[in-house]
């Protein structure tokens, strides 16, 4: 059986169907749609290249925006041999391999382009290989990852690699591609202008899935041109990319924190929907959430922690969707409500003192005397009771004997932290009165 099938003709793909994004791929880079912050004259891309000089390469960017394309015609215009690999498919022994050849084909004249599609998937074992042969040239390295490098790629990697970053294609980006393909394909999409405007929308700045969901289309039998309703009953909107480990995490997280800092409950509601909407865990967000109430609301609102740990409590007991909405008006909440970190700045400065300080021990007049030895040794002699004082302040000194007395909260002159100042202010008075 295996003699029969050695002698079977090798298949001839060169009439095999194509995908549209296949057919569509770029041929040279100035045919690339977007990225101009990477590829123009006066670029990083654009100066490597006109300066003959192109150094080994990290894309940074979300999929479907150009990464692998611009490797592979990198390597046409430098006279590289391209080669690509996956981290998620390759292990120690296919790199062996590799950088054998490319030392082979370097012998003979030829450098070698290894591009290497989600390179944050390699351990940091495995990172550290590639560095001897980027020093000696052997290989010109281009990257690819969709997570921050900074967090996945070891430092001796980036110290050897510039980090470019990929942008996702904006609407105007993807019309252009669309037309493309309209081109390709030898007729218009039938859709109406809302229904095209929604099926951009649908892409989420990935051109890949754009000519995907474009093929889809071509491919139906329709009378007339589809509005949004008729394309969203037979096309299904894409899930948003959000990875609620990777980098989309984080920065939108990061986005919702700021909107709040930032007093604008509109922008604070959308990116909490986004996070919602991508599969993020509510539980995650009520406890961020009242991180926030305390590090930049404080006591300026003493209520603000109280209306996250309720919106907490309800969502545990109505769970999603219903208590999500409890969340959403905790958002508000916070948003709306006078802004201070100084309770959030003192508890810092307090913890940078204490470290600085060591084991100083407290000042003895303020130390319990429950023996008569602890009293021989002048512990909670000279106490002042504070209830007996006038004012009932006694303005002693409670650091360290030898300490300087320290300033570490300092309220605002915003919502309840106001009184809190005056409350303050009238202390100092009164304890530089009596000395």
């Amino acid at each position: 059986m295996a003699d029969l099938f050695d002698t079977l003709p090798e298949p001839d793909i060169s009439t095999a169907p194509r995908p549209l994004a296949d057919r569509l791929r770029p041929g040279k880079l100035c045919e690339v749609i977007g990225q101009d912050q990477v590829l123009g004259p006066e670029a990083p891309l654009g100066v490597m290249l006109a300066s003959g000089a192109l150094g080994s390469l990290v894309f940074w960017g979300p999929p479907g925006v150009g990464k692998t394309t611009i490797a592979r015609l990198l390597a046409d215009e430098t006279d590289l041999h391209f080669v690509q690999i996956s981290a998620i498919f390759s292990g120690v022994a296919d790199l062996k391999k590799v950088f054998e050849t490319a030392r082979h084909r370097r012998a003979n004249g030829q450098g070698t382009l290894l591009f290497v599609d989600e390179i944050h998937r390699f351990n940091k074992a495995q990172q550290d290989g590639f560095l001897p042969f980027m020093e000696d040239g052997t290989i010109l390295l281009v990257g690819a990852t969709t997570e921050n490098p900074s967090f996945e790629l070891i430092a001796a990697l980036l110290s050897r690699a510039q980090v470019l970053v990929l942008e996702r294609l904006g609407l105007a980006d993807l019309e252009l591609l669309a037309q493309r393909a309209e081109h390709e394909l030898g007729r218009a999409l039938p859709l109406g202008g809302e229904a095209r405007e929604s099926l951009l929308e649908m892409a989420d700045g990935d051109g890949r899935a754009l000519l995907n969901l474009i093929e889809q289309i071509a491919a139906w039998k329709t009378q007339g041109k589809l509005d949004r309703d008729g394309l969203a009953t037979r096309l299904q909107k894409r899930a948003a990319q959000y990875d609620k480990s990777g980098d989309a995490h984080y920065n939108l997280i990061s986005a919702l924190h700021k909107s709040v800092r930032g007093s604008d409950p509109d922008a604070a509601l959308y990116w909490l929907a986004r996070m919602l909407g991508g599969g993020e865990d509510p539980r995650f967000l009520a406890r961020r959430i009242t991180r926030m109430s305390v590090e930049d609301i404080g006591l300026a609102d003493p209520q603000a922690q109280r209306v996250c740990l309720d919106a907490w409590e309800t969502y545990e007991r109505l769970g999603s969707p219903e208590g999500e909405l409890a969340l959403g008006q905790a958002v508000i909440y916070l948003a709306l409500a006078p802004k201070s970190n100084a309770g959030y700045a003192g508890f810092k400065n307090a913890i940078a003192a204490a470290k600085k300080t060591g084991s100083e021990p407290p000042p003895k007049h303020i130390l319990n005397a429950p023996t008569r030895l602890m009293r021989e040794q002048g512990y909670g002699e000279g106490y002042a009771y504070d209830h007996d004082a006038e004012d009932g302040f006694s303005g002693q000194h409670y650091f360290p004997d030898g300490m300087k007395r320290g300033v570490y909260y300092q309220p605002v002159e915003r919502g309840f932290e106001r009184e809190l100042k005056k409350r303050l202010d009238y202390f100092v008075k009164l304890r530089a009165r009596r000395g």
